[in-house]
């Protein structure tokens, strides 16, 4: 059985994971972006995609430690708070893409640091592994 760690360790071991993930989702992002010529909406559903998995599986083994827990009970909170999140990211990215006028690079980068500390951790933490 292991140890929930603090509010403040979690937090930063979550922003270590993020860093982790958030750099598979852009490095995926932009690669398909660019080099493979994709429209950019659909290649940052495929980051998020590849990004969330490697963040549930940190996040569940070392940010949070509760691997313990019921791993059925908390993908399916992590599933629908990722779906969510997806749906945010995506929808800012849109947002600030078509309406904004922004660069795509940089609205990813904006939109991904809203979503990830105004939601993602305090969903993970108090939802999805609490």
């Amino acid at each position: 059985m292991s140890t929930t760690p603090n509010t403040i360790t979690s937090f930063f071991r979550y922003n270590i994971v993020a860093i982790i993930a958030t750099s598979i989702d852009f490095l995926v992002f932009i690669l398909l972006t660019e080099a493979l010529q994709l429209w950019y909406l659909f290649s940052a559903i495929v980051g998020a995609v590849l990004g969330g998995i490697t963040a549930f599986v940190l996040e569940r083994n070392w940010t949070f430690m509760k691997s313990d827990g019921k791993l059925s009970c908390q993908s399916v909170k992590y599933f629908m708070v990722w779906l969510a999140s997806i749906f945010l990211n995506i929808t800012g990215l849109y947002i600030m893409v078509e309406y904004a006028a922004c660069r795509y690079i940089f609205s990813k980068v904006v939109v991904a640091i809203v979503v990830g500390i105004g939601f993602n951790f305090l969903t993970h933490k108090y939802f999805v592994f609490k």
